[in-house]
This record gives C-alpha cells, sequence and structure tokens, in this order.
C-alpha cells in the first residue's frame, strides 16, 4: 500500500478530530440524541462514501473486504456502549461533560488499535498457525460472552484503578471538565480522569476480541486499519444516540457472540475451506439485524409502558 494512502487518510482523522474538539465541542453540552443521531448518520455516510471511493481505486473485493470489516467492528462497538453506560452511571458523570471523556478515550484506542493491528498482522505472516489461535481464541469469547453475560462490573477492584489512586489523590467532585486540577498546590485527578482510565482499559479488552475478527476477513493492514478507525470515530455519537434504548438490545449479546463464534470458524477452517467474504458479509448482516428486530420486538411492550 502506497504511503500517500496512510497520510492522506491520517490527515483526515486528525482533522476531523479537530473539528470535532476545537469547534462542534469547543463548550462541554450535553449531547442531545437528535445531535447524536445526526453525527452517527454522518460517520455512517463517511464510511460508505470512503468505501466507494475504496471500490474505485483498489476493487470490488478490497471493498467488500472494508465494508464487512467495519460492519464486524460497528456490531461489536455496539457492545461497548453497554459498558460506557454502566461506567458514567458508575461514577455519575454528568451528561455534559461524558463527550470529552469519550473523546480522549477513543483517541487512545486509536493508538492502541493501530499497535494490535501491525502485531497482530505481523504474527499471521510470520507464524501462520497462529491464525488457529487467534480464531480458538475468538470462538471461546464467543461462548463467554454469552455465559457470562450477567456478570456485574466493579470498576474500583480494578488493580490500574487502585494504582491510579495510590499514585494520586483523586477529588470526590467534579471540577468542571477538567481531569486533573491544583488544590493547596497539590495536582489531584478527578472522577473524569479515573472514568477515562476505565474506558481506555475497556477498548483494550475489546480490542483483543475486535482486531482478530476482522483479521478472519482480511490481513490488509490499510483495510483493517480504515474500517476500524471508522467504527470507533463514530462511537461516541453511537452511544448518545443509543444509549437510552440500549437497554432493549436483549438479544444483542447473543447476536454478537454467535459472530464471534462465526469469524473464529472462518479462521480455524482457513486451510480447508476459504470461505468468500461476500458470505460473511451477508452472514454478519443478517445476524445482526435478526437480533436487533428481535429485541426491539421482545422489549416493544416495555418501552411502550415506559412511555405511559
Amino acid at each position: 500500500m502506497d504511503i500517500q494512502y496512510w497520510i492522506y487518510f491520517n490527515l483526515f482523522v486528525l482533522i476531523m478530530l479537530a473539528l470535532d474538539l476545537g469547534v462542534f465541542h469547543r463548550k462541554s453540552h450535553e449531547v442531545s440524541i437528535k445531535e447524536a443521531s445526526i453525527w452517527s448518520l454522518v460517520w455512517i455516510g463517511l464510511a460508505l462514501i470512503y468505501n466507494f471511493i475504496i471500490y474505485q481505486t483498489m476493487g470490488e473485493a478490497k471493498a467488500v473486504e472494508f465494508l464487512t470489516g467495519y460492519l464486524i467492528e460497528k456490531s461489536l462497538s455496539v457492545d461497548n456502549i453497554f459498558v460506557f453506560v454502566l461506567l458514567f452511571g458508575y461514577f455519575q458523570i454528568p451528561p455534559k461533560y461524558q463527550h470529552k471523556v469519550l473523546f480522549w478515550g477513543i483517541l487512545g484506542a486509536l493508538v492502541m488499535r493501530i499497535i494490535f493491528i501491525f502485531a497482530g498482522v505481523a504474527l499471521i505472516e510470520q507464524f501462520h498457525w497462529t491464525i488457529y489461535i487467534f480464531g480458538a481464541f475468538l470462538i471461546y469469547t464467543g461462548i463467554k460472552m454469552v455465559t457470562e453475560k450477567d456478570k456485574k462490573m466493579e470498576p474500583e477492584n480494578n488493580p490500574l484503578i487502585k494504582l491510579a489512586r495510590k499514585m494520586i489523590p483523586v477529588t470526590h467532585e467534579f471540577h468542571e471538565d477538567k481531569f486533573f486540577v491544583k488544590i493547596n498546590n497539590i495536582k489531584h485527578a478527578t472522577p473524569l480522569f479515573i472514568a477515562l482510565i476505565m474506558i481506555e482499559i475497556t477498548d483494550l479488552i475489546f480490542a483483543v476480541d475486535s482486531i482478530p475478527a476482522i483479521l478472519a476477513i482480511t490481513q490488509d493492514q490499510f483495510i483493517v486499519y480504515t474500517s476500524n478507525v471508522f467504527a470507533i470515530l463514530g462511537l461516541r455519537s453511537l452511544y448518545f444516540a443509543l444509549a437510552h434504548i440500549v437497554h432493549r438490545f436483549v438479544y444483542l449479546v447473543y447476536g454478537l457472540a454467535i459472530i464471534l463464534v462465526f469469524v473464529g470458524l472462518k479462521m480455524v477452517m482457513v486451510d480447508i475451506y476459504k470461505l468468500p467474504t461476500v458470505v460473511s458479509l451477508v452472514t454478519i448482516a443478517l445476524i445482526l439485524t435478526v437480533s436487533i428486530v428481535a429485541s426491539l420486538m421482545k422489549t416493544k411492550n416495555q418501552a411502550n409502558n415506559s412511555e405511559k
């Protein structure tokens, strides 16, 4: 892949991030569902436009790989939203400060994803047998996702959170949207910083699942990277758009588990039968659609009762 593609794409990402924080969210405010929905459509639209550019410049095969990878990452990112809702509720983060935490959390996520992508591709290229390990891990993760779906989150018991509290004093109250403040000439972290650490840890855990999943579709580093970036950049707006109804996705965890097991089996069987990427795209889209529609139908009465 020519270096110019990497330069142009990363320049685009930097411009969008600068516009996001420096223009559209210069002042902390509560993101409305309408605003979040518009931004979600913008990011999805940009991803589809980019997919068309890939189709025109790199061909149909690469375009299908990108779209499949993007769909996998987008669907798995919904699982992040469940965790974000729990984290922000646990730390009682005011809605108007949540965007800033997610912005810096996702910026860190981009760096971690780059490392994971290059490491994962390098491992598969150097040691082909590692693809079986990735596949088996995804199958295990998919099964574990269902068997431990009711496991409670306890951020205060996380070793990194305990370490952070030992290294720097943490205030009990918020100081506007600041991560750090000086009190009596001593630097203190605020609850926003602790929440940010948990966001980073969460994405690190999800990256361990999602990167191998997309490597089942393609080992093209540029396709893996760009599909990941588009999914992550749209994650904040998706969170604000779905946070109020995410509890209704009761069957989504089963859909995501099936997707992980499916791509895991695809990796394990790669040397026996290489499943066409188009088939993977259709299968993943179908699983995701069925799990979401079934969830909304299941909780329809619950939603109607809450509106009364």
